[in-house]
Order: C-alpha cells, then structure tokens, then sequence
C-alpha cells in the first residue's frame, strides 16, 4: 500500500500534526490501495499561514515570472503524464485509455490554456477613452481555498490551481479524499519546477474535518469548491460569516433535446455522453428528452446500445466503463435504480446489481428507464452513474419546458439539423453551456452553470478572472 500522509506545506513535504488516516480505495478491487493524513485544524492553520506570508511577494511578482514557471510545470506535466493517468486509474477506476487520453489530458489542456490567457491578460488598463485618467488595476483576490471533486480529478485542480498562479494568488488545495494521488503528483512536479514556498500548498482530508476548517478560516480570502450542491450549500455559509469570494460549481441534471430532425448518431452519441466515466460528470446529459414521432425507435436502439455497453477491469486497454468510485456511491446508485422501477418507469435496460461475470468492484450496469415522467425522483435528482432517463415529448415548447424544469442548469444538448431551431431553443434552456450536435464545449469557453449549479464560471479568460478583483483608480496619470 502506497504511503502518502505527507502534506506540501511552505515548499516542503511535511509530517501531519493529526495522528488520523484515511485509507483510498481501489474501486475496481475494493482494496485498499495508499493511506493518507487527515489534515486537522492546526495542519490547516500551517498550510493557511504559509500562503498569507507567500502572498505578499507572490501577488506582485511580474507576468513574465509567473508564465515562465506555469511553462516549466506544463513540460513537466507532459513527462509524468503517464504517472498521472496511472494513479487517476487506480483511485479512481476510470480505464486505462479514458484516463490518458482525457483525464490526465484534460490538466494538459487547462495548463497550456492558461498560459495563454495569462499571456495576452491586461492586468493594468484605461477605463476608455471617455475617462484618460481612470485605470482599472486587477489584482489577485488572496489566499484560496481549492477544494476538488474525485470525479475528473486533473480536470479540476488545473481548471483552479493554474488560474489561481497565473493572477498572482497563494493556495491551499485539498483533493477529494477519495482520488488524492493524481493531485500529489501534481505537488510534486509544482516543488520540482521551484515556486515560491508557500505558494501552493496541499492538505489531505475528509470534508467535515478538514474542509470545515479551510473553509472557515478567517485569513482564507476566496474559496473554489467543486462538488455537490449540498456541499456548495455549507461552504457557502461559511464563506458568508466573513464575506469570502466564492466560485462554485456544483451538480446538474443536463437535458438532451432529440429532436426528429437529429443526425443518425444523435441517440447513440447522447447515450455515450450519459454513460462515459461511468456516468459520473455533473454535466452529462441524464435526460433524453425525445420527440413523440421517433421515440419508440429511439428507444429500442437505446435497449440494444445499452445491452452492448461494454463495463470492465479500468486496467484494460479499450473502449469500457469502469467502476463508480465508492461502495457509498455505488449503493446510492442502486436505490435510484430501484425507486424507478417503484415508481413505475419502464427499465428497458440495465437494472439492479452488478453486470453479468463482475462480482468484484462497485461496476454498475448502464441502464436505460423510459416513459419517465419529470416529476420522478430518477429525473430530478443527480444519480451520478450511468442511468439514462428517457422521456417523450409533444413540441419545442414542450422540450424548453421540461428542459427547464430542474433545480439545476450546468449543460443541455440539443439535437437538430435546422439552424433556426438550434437559435431559439439555445437562447431560451436555463443553463451556463448548450452543447449542440456533439459539438462539445471549447476547452477555454466559460465552464459553469444557473441556479443550484452553482455560481462563476471556470476555464479560459472568464476562469483565470474568477481570481481577480477590480480595482478602479481615479487620477491615474501615464
């Protein structure tokens, strides 16, 4: 069993003060696979410490500085990058091709993008020509608090550890507990590369401990979490007691609107979307919403494309599924399965239980529900597995209507060969990303939601100024 209980505290791998373990567990085995510290409130207060004395030099070194580093970790990224999409396999499940080509590829991407925003970034400008001595200065927002998802574990650290760099912010991170070791990695290569002590730092932990305890410190300045929105709920409160800066992405429960004019592939594409890593993205789209005029065909190849879905061991090469990352989540995961079949949905594929020669790891079967109705606890609530919910619909306005009915609004799809539709219907879903025709969304396009999905954006320039305040001068002569 690997031993990590070290933190990355002032530019040093450190002993914890707390005596308290956790052990990560290998979903695909159910064993237990490295140890972990739980950080306690004075590890926390060390770690908060070295960042607040970091900030003051850190905040006000020059662009150049701080791209020249970020350009040194990217090249060091790249060479353990085989290192990453390894531990991301074992922590959790994702397999071996998902994990290094989008998992560990996806840090990649988010690193090189941030360089470049950072790059073409005005941090000092005019107000405009109407007002020649007003400036805008943007400044680093102070010492964050980064608290990161199991479920694309690189994805999130980089979608908030590289812009918190780039605007001249100090950190402390805590990864989920559950896929600790792809962020440990990263500590590693940011000690090699040589940032300031104190400028990133890293604590392991569990959310009751360890979070509450970031996340109510009162030298912390800004909080990034990703996560549940129940979670987001609580960070939230504590962030309000002394008005900390919050950025918050939290669930969803994605619509895809399949209208009868969608390309071929659009049934198979949508079923992929909701069944890849394992169903466990907040922005898959877990409800199919289908025009009545094709909806018993959709359907049966719905049935036929689940029953061939491949799941296997995430050390294989290929195209499958794993694992869900946790035996809470996987028995989660089943009571859902279970409330549609009570609650009178159609299962059309998948159901209870592991899948057919699996008796080992939390595997679930991808399932498919049809006739649901969107008052149904499976089409409301964020399963967070690859449970697909197929629901008929009349007319546009009966799809934006459903669409929109859900407290959440991260992602909708749309799927369409009439541009005219693809227009109206995108203006009028309440979500922060439509995603049309298997377009996908850009790498640096503004990544985030409306309503319980959570508040700012991340990615690209609108991430790296989730960092940033303004500040406006008046009098400022050149």
């Amino acid at each position: 069993m690997i031993d990590k209980k070290n933190f990355y505290i002032n530019g040093q791998w450190v002993s914890p003060k707390s005596k308290e373990e956790i052990k990560v567990v290998n979903p695909a085995t159910e064993q237990d696979c490295a140890v972990i510290g739980l950080a306690n409130k004075d590890d926390i207060n060390d770690a908060v410490v070295a960042a607040k004395n970091a900030y003051d030099t850190w905040a006000f070194t020059s662009k150049e500085e701080r791209i020249q580093l970020l350009e040194k970790l990217y090249d060091s990224y790249k060479k353990r990058w085989a290192d990453i999409a390894e531990a991301i396999t074992m922590e959790m499940g994702a397999p071996k091709d998902f994990s290094t080509k989008l998992q560990a590829g996806t840090g990649a991407a988010h690193i090189k993008s941030f360089i470049k925003y950072l790059k073409n970034f005005e941090f000092e400008k005019p107000l405009g020509e109407h007002a020649p001595n007003q400036r805008l200065i943007y400044e680093p927002k102070g010492v964050c608090a980064l608290i990161t998802p199991w479920n694309w574990p690189m994805n999130q650290v980089c979608l908030k550890v590289m812009p918190a760099l780039a605007a001249g912010c100090t950190m402390v991170l805590k990864p989920s507990e559950l896929a600790p070791l792809s962020s440990m990695i990263l500590a590693e290569l940011i000690d090699e590369v040589k940032f300031p002590a104190g400028v990133f730092n890293l604590v392991n932990g569990d959310g009751a401990t360890t979070g509450d305890a970031l996340t109510s410190h009162p030298d912390i300045n800004m909080i990034s979490f990703t996560g549940s929105t129940r979670a987001g709920a609580l960070i939230s409160q504590n962030a309000a007691k002394d008005f900390k800066r919050v950025s918050l992405e939290l669930g969803g429960k994605g619509a895809n609107i399949i209208f009868k004019d969608a390309d071929p592939e659009a049934i198979e594409r949508g079923a992929l979307r909701c069944f890849r890593n394992s169903g466990q993205s907040c922005n898959a789209p877990t409800r199919m919403l289908v025009e009545k005029s094709m909806y018993n065909e959709a359907v049966e190849r719905l049935k036929k494309y689940a029953e061939e879905f491949k799941v296997d061991d995430p050390t294989k090469e290929g195209e499958h599924i794993g694992p869900v990352i946790s035996e809470t989540q996987y028995n989660k995961i089943q009571t859902l399965i279970q409330k549609g079949i009570d609650e009178g949905a159609k299962l059309v594929a998948g159901g209870p239980g592991k899948p057919e020669g699996i008796n080992q790891g939390y595997f679930v079967k991808p399932t498919v529900f049809a006739d649901v109705n969107n008052n149904m606890e499976i089409a409301r609530t964020e399963i967070f597995g690859p449970v697909l919910s197929v629901i008929p619909f009349e007319n546009e306005e009966e799809a934006i209507k459903i669409a929109n009915d859900t407290p959440y609004g991260l992602t909708n799809y749309i799927q369409t060969q009439d541009p005219e539709k693809v227009k109206r219907v995108s203006r009028r879903v309440r979500s922060g990303m439509v995603d049309v025709n298997g377009a996908g969304i850009a790498v640096d396009a503004p990544f985030g939601g409306f309503k319980h999905s959570g508040i700012g954006r991340e990615a690209g320039q609108h991430g790296l100024e989730e960092f940033l305040e303004v500040k406006a001068v008046g009098g400022w002569t050149n």
